[in-house]
């Protein structure tokens, strides 16, 4: 386990190496001063731009320069939103906690409509259950994410009125954040509307999150169908049935723990598809998250915002991603190998 740490700590350093590097040259890339799209100071007078100068090293090399920009990050620095004259930073700590409960809510649906309908449709295999699971899947990921989002608007909160069709909470609540799930935040706060806040709270996101969830469950039905008949035409299967075992027996001890493995090595790749989509949704719903706030700084050309939104949310899927790999490890050993490690 500590070679495979090991590797993982290597790949996180390397990549958010580069992450930093691509960041840092998108400052060269945007049209203007890059010391403006750095710091995002507009304004400056022609004294604060020479402590900016001195702060970010520019009359030295650009090895120099990246090195000062690093030191900035590590700080908490990211500049200031060139159109709000706003902290990036503070602005990503107020819109990423909604994003990532957003994500994590859709995520959460996926797991359970996708898998366990995978493992239905390979268990009753080239029946009319695996055909109409199958069929469904494929509509699924067929459909464009905006379309879908737009359809449900128009189905169930304009034509039934069962759900709200923007924001995340009703204007009537005011929730103290907390945490920044607004979920958590409900449950942890002392008023007197708590479980109205809540349910509220709740209506607001079955509707992006389900929107979100669709694509990614089709893929999760075919990955586990593919993984379910895979364990079930292994040798050590067949040897269960002969020893006289149930089907129901064979699936629940034998199959569904190793079919399981076989899907969470990909559950984790899945995520940044996810994010990608929770940013699309995120506009059509008014939902007030990371990438919403990131849409918006790419009409405004806030370059400085785009910067710092990229560079975090880049970094927070990769963080996913090696959270993911350690689950897939934990759960097969053969993972922590040095050959399967690599």
């Amino acid at each position: 386990m500590l070679i495979f740490t090991l590797r993982r700590l290597n790949l996180f350093f390397f990549t958010m190496l580069l992450l930093s590097i691509l960041s840092f040259s998108l400052s060269f890339l945007f049209p203007g001063d890059p010391l403006i799209n750095l710091t995002g100071q507009i304004n400056a007078t022609e004294q604060e731009l020479v402590v900016l100068r001195e702060s970010y090293d520019t009359d030295l090399n650009l090895f120099q320069q990246y090195i000062a920009y690093i030191a900035h990050i590590f700080n908490g620095n990211l500049g200031l939103s060139m159109s709000s004259q706003t902290e990036i930073s503070s602005d990503i700590l107020a819109v990423l906690p909604a994003t990532i409960e957003l994500s994590l809510f859709a995520f959460l649906l996926a797991t359970l409509i996708g898998i366990p309908l995978g493992f239905i449709a390979a268990i009753n295999h080239n029946k009319t259950i695996d055909n109409v699971i199958l069929s469904i899947a494929m509509i699924g990921y067929s459909v464009p994410v905006f379309w879908l989002g737009l359809f449900a608007i128009l189905i169930f909160s304009i034509t039934l009125g069962w759900l709200p069709s923007s924001g995340q909470i009703s204007l009537l609540y005011e929730i103290e954040p907390i945490t920044g799930i607004l979920l958590f935040d409900i449950l942890l706060s002392n008023s007197e509307y708590k479980w109205q806040a809540f349910q509220n709270a709740s209506a607001h996101i079955i509707l992006p999150a389900c929107v979100i969830a669709s694509a990614p469950a089709t893929i999760f039905i075919r990955l586990a169908r593919t993984a379910m008949l895979s364990v079930l035409n292994t040798s050590y299967i067949k040897a269960t049935m002969a020893k006289g075992l149930s089907f129901k027996q064979i699936i629940i001890r034998h199959a569904l723990r190793n079919a399981l493995i076989k899907v969470v090595q990909h559950v984790g790749l899945q995520f940044a598809n996810l994010v990608t989509l929770a940013m699309i949704t995120e506009v059509i719903f008014n939902w007030p998250g990371i990438g919403r706030w990131l849409i918006e700084s790419i009409y405004q050309r806030d370059y400085t915002a785009i910067q710092g939104g990229l560079l975090v949310l880049s970094s927070f899927i990769f963080v996913v991603h090696i959270i993911t790999d350690y689950i897939y490890a934990a759960l097969n050993p053969r993972a922590r190998e040095l050959r399967h490690g690599s």
